[in-house]
């Protein structure tokens, strides 16, 4: 699921982390836009747009869960496996890796979220899975470097204000009348979301690579899924019964375009238009999501669903903005 900000934007693909640690050192300046670099921060958008959109549609698939998962650790461990064994001296304990990190990583990313965010979205819609996962992120780092005694505060506190009025708009009218498939959809994508921003965490404090991280990430995680569901633990029908058009969605969006691709569009957006414009882009994706669901998967785009995926996306914005602001100070 893939797939925002200050602490959201922290929430995607390892590499793009990198970019940002390795940018923000820079001297801060007015960059120029290129359409190599737009074209790119468009194409990240829309894929994590996509990664909300087939897993609500895997619903309606011949894939299961497990299968899609298999789907979305698989691939990118297997296009990595070169580049991960010439690294495979940095995953031990001599190198330097802490295993409380690596734990977060696995256990924040892997198998716990895409199974909560999965089924989540099975439940409730993809307005739902866009705007509670990556919105949600800032909330829950919110609260865990409260715990470190670090509180928001400025535009940053205003803009979790706003992530937590778009949560409700968007799930209170279906909450008021006690649906209880919806109720349980929702404690789904929380969890989702609360378990990414453990994955947020691990990321900052790894001393692994980016490509070492993401293998540390996909190569037990697809192990892990390919022993329950051979065991008979997931219910798994990609080898039976799963459809060849499903299959190949399934590879194209979540397997190269979650998997592989989004990191690499978003690396090099970063280092064409520079993170002050780049860490705004996730806010994009709950309304492109909301939107491409109506002629996609043929959902409504109500009033509540249109106010509050603006307002996590607004909220979102003044988040980052506030970081931006900070890093930017702090460089000066």
């Amino acid at each position: 699921m893939p797939p925002m900000s200050a602490a959201p934007l922290a929430a995607v693909p390892v590499v793009e982390q990198a970019a940002t640690a390795e940018l923000s050192a820079r001297p801060a300046g007015r960059r120029v836009a290129d359409p190599l670099g737009v074209a790119a921060l468009l194409a990240t958008v829309c894929l994590w747009s996509a990664f909300a959109l087939s897993d609500r549609a895997l619903a309606v698939s011949s894939l299961r869960p497990a299968d899609a998962a298999l789907i979305r650790f698989g691939l990118p461990a297997l296009v990595l496996a070169p580049a991960l064994w010439r690294r495979r001296g940095q995953f031990t304990r001599a190198a330097g890796l802490r295993w409380a990190p690596a734990l977060k990583i696995v256990l924040g990313g892997g198998i716990p979220f895409y199974l909560a965010a999965t089924y989540g979205g099975a439940l409730t819609s993809a307005a739902f899975v866009g705007a509670l996962v990556p919105g949600m992120v800032p909330l829950f780092v919110a609260a865990l470097a409260v715990r470190g005694g670090r509180v928001p505060r400025g535009l940053q506190g205003a803009g979790l204000g706003l992530i937590g009025l778009g949560a409700l708009a968007l799930v209170g009218p279906d909450l008021a009348g006690v649906d209880g498939r919806t109720l349980a959809g929702v404690g789904l994508l929380l969890l989702a979301s609360g378990l990414w921003a453990i994955y947020t965490v691990g990321l900052r404090e790894i001393s692994l690579d980016p490509v070492a991280s993401m293998g540390l990430l996909c190569v037990p995680t697809f192990s892990v899924i390919a022993l329950l569901a051979l065991f008979g633990v997931l219910p798994s029908t990609l080898l039976t019964h799963a459809e060849p058009r499903d299959v190949l969605v399934f590879l194209l969006v979540q397997g190269v375009g979650t998997g592989v691709c989004s990191g690499l569009f978003y690396a090099t957006a970063i280092r064409r238009l520079g993170p002050e414009r780049c860490t705004t882009v996730g806010s994009l994706s709950p309304v492109l999501t909301a939107a491409a669901a109506v002629p996609l998967l043929g959902e409504r785009l109500t009033l509540p669903v249109l106010a509050g995926t603006a307002l996590v996306a607004a909220g979102v914005m003044l988040a980052n903005r506030r970081v931006v602001s900070s890093r930017a100070s702090c460089r000066a």
